[in-house]
């Protein structure tokens, strides 16, 4: 039996935010079917850059980006998120002046008929947004931001969630939750690529980790390998 083809390999990845700008310097990144990758690396490796640059927000100056062995680096965001690329940035994620349910609304865009089944079963998932579906989004604490900005994601059935620093700003307690509703996410077999400064509590739920360090990955492998390795440890785990 052959070993299963990655769903997305991005290969040796060039780009920045301008013309004379290389943040990502031949970056790689697979994951797997089904699998959650944890990107991690000091400030400025390119993790964000490299998130974005899979959801077509960033042109690349050279590389391949493939899903299921089609090129998609070709494609433009929305074509993306149609084959199934969802994308969750740190900040400016939710419509804050809109309802929780107005939001997952908003998610479903690619699917408009389908959408109210998909709210239920999200809102099923999630009782926290249930009890808060007819409150402005704006009221929501962090950490319950967060949890609806992945919801609004899973509205369109990503095949891939990208999640760009999602435990940002939030209370140690705040931060568990959110792992929590995210390890259950990757358990139900979506695939993930989460970009987390929180390194330990992300290789904790990882099963793979991938060091970025000035733009390029310096080191991948079996997540709770990288999280006992001393130097990964002293580097970017503080121990």
């Amino acid at each position: 039996m052959g070993l299963t083809p990655p769903l997305l390999e991005a290969t040796a990845i060039v780009c920045g935010y301008g013309a004379a700008d290389e943040i990502l310097k031949g970056a790689v990144l697979t994951v797997a079917p089904g699998e959650l990758v944890a990107i991690i690396g000091p400030n400025g490796a390119g993790k964000s850059t490299l998130l974005k640059a899979i959801a077509g927000l960033l042109r690349l100056k050279s590389g391949t980006i493939t899903l299921d062995g089609k090129p998609i680096h070709p494609l433009d965001p929305r074509a993306r998120a149609i084959a199934g690329i969802a994308f969750v940035p740190q900040e400016a994620n939710i419509f804050p002046t809109m309802t929780v349910r107005e939001n997952l609304e908003m998610g479903g865009f690619l699917e408009p008929k389908a959408a109210p089944a998909r709210i239920e079963a999200l809102l099923e998932r999630f009782p926290m947004l249930a009890e808060k579906r007819r409150a402005a989004a704006r009221t929501l604490s962090g950490g319950q931001r967060q949890v609806l900005a992945m919801a609004m994601a899973l509205m369109v059935h990503p095949r891939l969630l990208l999640l760009d620093e999602p435990s940002a700003g939030l209370s140690p307690k705040a931060a568990e939750g959110l792992f929590d509703s995210i390890a259950a996410i990757h358990a139900e077999g979506t695939a993930i690529a989460m970009v987390e400064q929180n390194a330990q509590e992300a290789l904790a739920i990882a099963d793979t980790g991938v060091i970025l360090v000035d733009g390029r990955t310096a080191r991948v492998g079996p997540a709770a390998v990288l999280a006992a390795d001393p130097e990964t440890r002293r580097m970017f785990l503080g121990g």
